[in-house]
């Protein structure tokens, strides 16, 4: 059999991560797959490892613009698959061209579509209209196709309450890359640090209007003001609109740096060392499908303090870890209760190390590759 991956609107981040880990550990022909065809910008295709079976076809188009992206995957696509025999078409991104002659697997990877709440947070109309346009594109998408890879229970929940004809569906767990695994450290009682030697807690995400930076800002300027020796680096690209909330915040509690810090967007690859220099995580979103940097961060061995929202009580599991991320009263709460407790710290970062060995890019280039198979039969 012949497998087409469209990966046309995979282009930055955990979709290029998850794409060419699941390439890097596939075995496709014990699934009957003999061949796979890619086709990509170049920039995606530069991400995925060289392997026998494997045809990356760099397309013109999907270097261009988003319309140019769209005309190429509604009205080239399903010509490819022709072309080249295809026996199924795979779209991880989340968009099936609407006429195709094969089978069609696709994935729900963006909530934020499917979570009117926090689209509403959004003061861009354009912004808004977008996401209710990738509702509405991602829906017909998930009910035309014959199969249907959700990330977690959360997930598939939340977008099959909207769906009104529901395919085979599987739940894939994404993998965490070996590099951020560290055993977890011995932890110290808190009052072996102090201003000279503070304790460094460390939140990377996107500066977004559903990440709530801010708030974590403000539940760190509390813990300073009561004495505790703490500092936090903030990490990650920005929207505008947030940045300018978590600026204007940070100028206000800390105007001159002295126990906060933004970094801003640093790649994945420098990544590791910078979990493994922290002491804590702090993780408040309140909007994912599977959040690879919270997985990271238990991998990295670290005790973590985690927003209730979403899937994360999936993730992390039953640890007492988690605070309401738009009430910085109960942040600042919940870390105070980390602090001060160094056992529950060295407990709570065990069984987060533990539950991220569960999740493998192995096995989940088997499970991928089993559905897939599941659904061509």
């Amino acid at each position: 059999m012949i497998l087409g991956i469209d990966a046309s609107n995979i282009r930055v981040g955990g979709g290029i991560t998850h794409l060419s880990e699941v390439l890097r550990c596939a075995r496709p022909r014990d699934y009957a797959f003999q061949k796979i065809i890619v086709w990509a910008s170049i920039k995606t295709l530069t991400g995925l490892c060289n392997q026998p079976w494997l045809e990356k076809v760099h397309v013109l188009d999907l270097d261009g613009s988003l319309i140019q992206r769209i005309r190429w995957q509604q009205f080239i696509v399903p010509k490819l698959l022709k072309q080249n025999r295809c026996d199924l078409l795979f779209s991880p991104g989340g968009i099936l061209p609407r006429y195709v002659s094969v089978p069609t697997v696709t994935m729900s990877r963006n909530m934020l579509p499917f979570e009117s709440k926090e689209i509403k947070r959004y003061k861009s109309a354009l912004m808004i209209l977008k996401f209710k346009l990738l509702n509405t594109i991602q829906k017909m998408s998930f009910q035309r196709a014959d199969g249907l890879i959700f990330l977690t229970q959360y997930a598939k929940k939340r977008v099959c309450t909207q769906l009104k004809r529901k395919p085979r569906i599987v739940i894939v767990l994404h993998g965490i890359s070996k590099g951020f695994f560290l055993p977890p450290r011995n932890q110290k009682p808190f009052d072996s640090y102090s201003l000279a030697k503070p304790y460094r807690l460390l939140y990377i995400s996107n500066v977004d209007v559903y990440k709530h930076q801010w708030h974590v800002a403000e539940a760190v300027a509390t813990l300073r003001e009561k004495g505790y020796p703490v500092t936090i680096d903030f990490v990650g690209s920005f929207y505008p609109q947030a940045m300018r909330r978590f600026k204007s915040t940070m100028q206000h509690i800390d105007p001159n740096g002295a126990f906060m810090t933004y970094k801003g967007f640093i790649p994945n690859y420098e990544l590791p060392e910078i979990y493994h220099r922290a002491d804590a995580f702090v993780f408040a979103s309140s909007c994912e499908n599977m959040p690879n940097i919270l997985l990271e961060a238990m991998a990295a061995g670290l005790p973590i303090v985690c927003s209730n929202r979403g899937p994360m009580p999936e993730i992390l599991g039953n640890a007492n870890v988690y605070f309401d991320p738009e009430r910085p009263e109960e942040i600042a709460d919940v870390l105070a209760i980390m602090l001060n407790n160094h056992t529950w710290r060295t407990q709570i970062a065990q069984e987060a190390y533990d539950r991220a060995n569960e999740y493998s890019w192995e096995q989940c280039a088997k499970e991928t590759f089993s559905f897939l198979a599941e659904v061509v039969s």
